[in-house]
């Protein structure tokens, strides 16, 4: 599953709570951990910030309400 099918065109459209957000996050952390081979969610962040990666359901959700 790649991104771009988690956080589709219409994703807006539904009502996402936090709780249903925080699960889309939690794919793509268990990704990171399973490629880097950690269960340190700090690890993870860690290497998500040293790679600019900033494509997080959440971050992604926040910024498409603005535009």
């Amino acid at each position: 599953m790649s991104l771009p099918v988690l956080l589709g065109s219409s994703i807006e459209v539904c009502a996402l709570n936090k709780s249903q957000i925080a699960s889309l996050d939690f794919v793509i952390n268990r990704f990171f951990m399973k490629m880097y081979k950690t269960n340190n969610i700090d690890t993870v962040k860690v290497c998500q910030e040293y790679f600019s990666f900033d494509l997080k359901p959440s971050v992604v959700l926040s910024r498409r309400k603005f535009f």
